[in-house]
């Protein structure tokens, strides 16, 4: 069956991200605990490629479907998981990049690299790291793993925050998805 991405945020309700959402249906990672292990030769750089051996993996299909193996353990660390083996995998920022986000009755949506879609809320928290002058926002996308908002993510998020100001009056840029309110700037 061929791969259909999800259309573009733009043209969707937030009914319909829910239920693209609801229609992902990713392997239980988090029920299998093998215990063999190795190492992967895989590495996902901090602008999001993904490495096997030193090459850039090009087949988007293949990097969608190990993005759905991910794990990250308590100690930090990131895993491929299936259920006779887990292989170590090194992240150097991010599992995922989040590529666009559009304010959808009231919450904000996210799309990732992998055309993913990710609502913001309490289950899915926005993160501020950094500094105030260069922050880092990264999205809780599942079992520890999280995505980076990439530069044009991130100036979509900050004018969502300003159009939502009142009085044109800005102390601090914060936004709002699904009952939580997140700084767009590490404390």
């Amino acid at each position: 069956m061929p791969y259909q991405p999800p259309p573009d945020l733009a043209g969707m309700s937030l009914a319909e991200i829910a239920e693209a959402v609801a229609a992902r249906k990713l392997p239980p990672v988090e029920e299998w605990n093998p215990d063999n292990t190795g190492e992967s030769g895989m590495r996902i750089a901090a602008d999001g490629t993904w490495y096997h051996d030193g090459s850039p993996i090009t087949r988007p299909a293949m990097v969608r479907a190990f993005a759905g193996l991910l794990n990250r353990e308590p100690d930090g660390s990131y895993w491929l998981v299936v259920p006779y083996q887990k292989l170590r995998i090194e992240v150097e920022d991010a599992c995922f990049q989040a590529v666009d986000v559009r304010r959808v009755d009231g919450d904000l949506a996210f799309r990732l690299d992998t055309d993913e879609l990710i609502v913001a809320g309490p289950d899915h928290p926005l993160r501020a790291e950094g500094d105030p002058d260069l922050p880092a926002l990264y999205l809780t996308v599942r079992r520890g793993c999280e995505a980076r908002l990439n530069r044009s993510t991130y100036e979509q998020l900050v004018h969502i925050a300003l159009d939502e100001k009142e009085n044109g009056e800005v102390t601090d840029l914060t936004v709002t998805s699904g009952d939580a309110a997140f700084p767009l700037q590490p404390v």
